[in-house]
């Protein structure tokens, strides 16, 4: 799972007791995972979501504040972000009704740009249910990092500046930005990130976020070689060659000896030479994380080192090139 699922998992979970807060989030819900449809000649609401978690919870709001029973459904995704398929929530026969009293309809019938003045006017309370509602249907989390983001993919410009007038309101900077059509509304830097997600009710991740966070932070200026990063570009060049130069020779010396898991690290740094180990870690298969690529090829090439001393041949470190400074 990604630590985007985390979250939206999480949240499915968070309870929430005052009536007004859940229909802020349902009503958020409605209108940033789906739209009003027109089904034989009745509005109908649907709502497509990437989580199971989040369309029961969603069907299981409407029914206890509205009365109204919804239909969830697995769906192909239209979504290229959601490979894994969708859920839709879909309610018909009370469509209209539900559209009306959401504030998704005003009395005209004709759908509601943004989000209900009523939902944004609400509550510290009711706006954490906002974003809660934003996350769940369009939310994404990156891994903590120079480029860290927590991201929500707005319907439309309005919803897109509602959003960003509630997190000011709960005290976290956030911006809002059109890419490629659509609109976004980013929160960057770890605290504002950290509160948003203690705000929404993801306590649990938003620990998990932070310790890795903290780790990446004390790692990324300690051993430059071993992790093939040194922030000399030159001599991280240098490093890459050496270090592959090393694992070429240490397969060669293990031969058959060396264990699977090993050599099958040492042959993704071969393939993919240009590559961070953070890139690595992905491209493995299952996925690692770029400690554990490290470790493995680390291993590797100490296992190399003392058979080559036992067997009185060069080490790894002879299949360096002279023209290689040490690095």
């Amino acid at each position: 799972m990604t630590l985007t699922d985390d979250v939206k998992e999480e949240l499915a979970r968070v309870r929430v007791t005052r009536p007004q807060t859940k229909a802020a989030e349902v009503a958020t819900l409605l209108r940033f995972a789906g739209g009003l449809h027109v089904i034989s000649n009745r509005v109908a609401v649907e709502s497509e979501l990437d989580s199971a978690a989040a369309a029961r919870r969603l069907a299981r709001s409407i029914l206890e504040l509205y009365g109204v029973k919804a239909e969830i459904a697995r769906i192909s995704s239209s979504s290229s972000n959601r490979s894994s398929g969708a859920y839709l929530v879909r309610v018909i026969a009370e469509g209209e009704t539900l559209a009306r009293q959401t504030g998704l309809m005003d009395a005209r019938r004709k759908p509601v740009r943004g989000l209900p003045n009523k939902v944004t006017t609400g509550s510290l309370e009711d706006l954490a249910g906002v974003w809660r509602g934003a996350f769940l249907a369009q939310g994404a989390l990156s891994d903590p990092g120079r480029s860290a983001a927590l991201e929500v993919t707005c319907p439309g410009n309005e919803a897109a500046m509602a959003l960003v007038g509630a997190a000011g309101r709960l005290g976290v900077p956030a911006k809002s930005r059109e890419v490629r059509g659509a609109h976004r509304v980013v929160i960057r830097e770890g605290e504002p990130i950290s509160r948003m997600l203690t705000t929404m009710g993801a306590l649990e991740t938003v620990q998990a976020w932070a310790e890795l966070r903290q780790r990446r932070e004390v790692r990324a200026t300690a051993n430059r070689l071993v992790n093939f990063d040194d922030a000399n570009l030159r001599r991280s060049a240098q490093a890459a060659v050496a270090a592959c130069a090393r694992i070429e020779r240490a397969l060669e010396i293990l031969g058959p000896e060396v264990p699977e898991h090993l050599a099958y690290a040492g042959r993704l740094r071969l393939e993919h030479r240009d590559a961070s180990l953070d890139e690595l870690g992905h491209l493995a298969q299952p996925t690692m994380t770029k400690d554990a690529v490290a470790g493995r090829i680390r291993r590797l090439l100490a296992m190399a080192d003392r058979a080559a001393q036992e067997r009185g041949i060069p080490s790894t470190e002879a299949a360096v090139p002279e023209d290689i400074d040490d690095v």
